[in-house]
Formats: C-alpha cells, sequence, structure tokens
C-alpha cells in the first residue's frame, strides 16, 4: 500500500513541505512518483520518517540522521536507544514540569506588601531547561550555507558576555511578543510590528535576509520542530504568531 504525500503529512504532522526537503536531500525519497506529480511512500518510508522524527526530537541534526539511517544499522538496537533516550527526556521534561509548578507556587504566595513578587531562590527558576543552541546546525549549513559562514563569522568575534547578553535579549524578546500573543494583539499591530523590527535588526548581527529569507525563517520556526519547541516552550503557539509577525514585517519593510 502506498501514501500520498498529503496523507503522509497529515498522519505525521510534518509539512509537506519539509517531506519534500528531505526527498531533496536524500534523506527520505518517497516509493515513487505520480503522474500528477504527486509524491507516494510505502510502510518502508513511513518507518524511516518515524526514525527521523525521533533522532529530530533528540536534537540529531539531518546530516547526521542521513548518516545513521544509511548504515543498515540493527534497526531494534537503534530504536532501543532512542527509547532510552526518550526515556531521559521523559525524565528531564518531568524535572521542568516541577520548575513550572514551583514558580507558580511562589508567584501565587511570595507577594509583599507592596504587591511586589519575591523569588526565594533564583536558580529554581531555570532546572530542567535545556541550554544548547546548535541542534540546528547541520540544517542551517546545508540549506543556507552563505548564510550560515556568514553567520558563523559573526558568532567567532563574539565573547563569552557577548553571547549570554544576546542569549538573555532573544529570551526577553519571546516573553514580549508572547506577551503581545496572550493580549490578542494582530501581528500587524504597530507595537508588535516594533518587536519584530528588533529581531529582524537582532538577525542582521549575524546575517541580513531580503523578504524572501525573513519570511522563510519565519516559517522555519514553526516547520522545524526544534525551533518550534523552543518557541512554545514560552507560550503555546508563539511559533505561529511570530512567523505571521515577520511575514507582515517583510511585506511591509523588505519587499
Amino acid at each position: 500500500m502506498a501514501w500520498p504525500i498529503a496523507d503522509v503529512a497529515r498522519m505525521s504532522g510534518v509539512t509537506s513541505r519539509t517531506l519534500r526537503h528531505y526527498d531533496e536531500i536524500g534523506l527520505l525519497p518517497p516509493a515513487g512518483i505520480g503522474s500528477n506529480g504527486h509524491r507516494y511512500y510505502e510502510e518502508a518510508g513511513l518507518l524511516r520518517l518515524q526514525q527521523i522524527l525521533l533522532m529530530r526530537e533528540l536534537g540529531v541534526g539531518l546530516r547526521e540522521i542521513r548518516a545513521v539511517l544509511d548504515s543498515q544499522a540493527d534497526q531494534v538496537a537503534v530504536l532501543r536507544e532512542h527509547h532510552q533516550r526518550l526515556l531521559a527526556e521523559r525524565n528531564r521534561l518531568e524535572t521542568l514540569a516541577r520548575t513550572v509548578g514551583r514558580t507558580i507556587a511562589e508567584l501565587e504566595e511570595g507577594k509583599d506588601d507592596n504587591d511586589m513578587v519575591k523569588i526565594n531562590r533564583p536558580e529554581n527558576l531555570f532546572e530542567g531547561f535545556e541550554h544548547s543552541g546548535s541542534e540546528t546546525e547541520a540544517e542551517v549549513r546545508e540549506r543556507w550555507p552563505e548564510h550560515w559562514e556568514q553567520s558563523r563569522k559573526a558568532v567567532a568575534t563574539m565573547t563569552a558576555e557577548d553571547t549570554e547578553r544576546w542569549q538573555r535579549e532573544v529570551t526577553a524578546q519571546m516573553i514580549r511578543m508572547a506577551e503581545f500573543m496572550v493580549a490578542g494583539t494582530p501581528v500587524a499591530d504597530p507595537a508588535v510590528q516594533a518587536e519584530v523590527d528588533v529581531h529582524y535588526r537582532g538577525v542582521c548581527r549575524f546575517w541580513t535576509p531580503n523578504a524572501a529569507a525573513y519570511q522563510g525563517l519565519g516559517r522555519t520556526y514553526v516547520d522545524d520542530p526544534q525551533f518550534r519547541a523552543n518557541f512554545d516552550k514560552v507560550a503555546d503557539g508563539l511559533a505561529v504568531y511570530q512567523c505571521d509577525a515577520m511575514a507582515v514585517y517583510a511585506e511591509a519593510r523588505l519587499s
């Protein structure tokens, strides 16, 4: 039995655009292409896609995933290793859930007479979070080699203090965008667009995207599981909101 790309996208939650990209880089070729030009996948392709998604969840780059899958390693052994890593991730998420629960309790109970919140142990705010910025490096290098090289050179000039400051700025901006989203502010609102302008200028510290590239970056925030998870850790749906806001900015300011 063969399934068309639209059905595979629906079943897996992976966009058709991503599936086509996986085909283009030789990671997930379809079983065949119909006379209508649509890709079709058989059971072996679905199993391979499951492996790809498992490794993407674990932060493995696309090039490394292809190397693993093409090595013809014992499938059960590979799945067993993934299972162990998923159990470790489950434990991390349980720790993260406790962190958020503890923060909620302190926010509800820790107000002083001036209605200011006091956090007893600030270091507890960050227990369970991952601190890695390299999980999508391989994919970026494959898809945008010139931009990756430009960004790599810019990063090489940053000190540890610069990196820490930049990470704080990025997190603060994501929180501000989440506040707009939760308040129901339209993405075309001037205040939201002013925040997107801050984001664009931050991106330009590393590479300078035109309208199409900036819109593509926004779609990557939604389509790439790692990027989307990072945004949605701040607020569910933030990746889509950010993407839509960036599309409006690109159309109005970069076209």
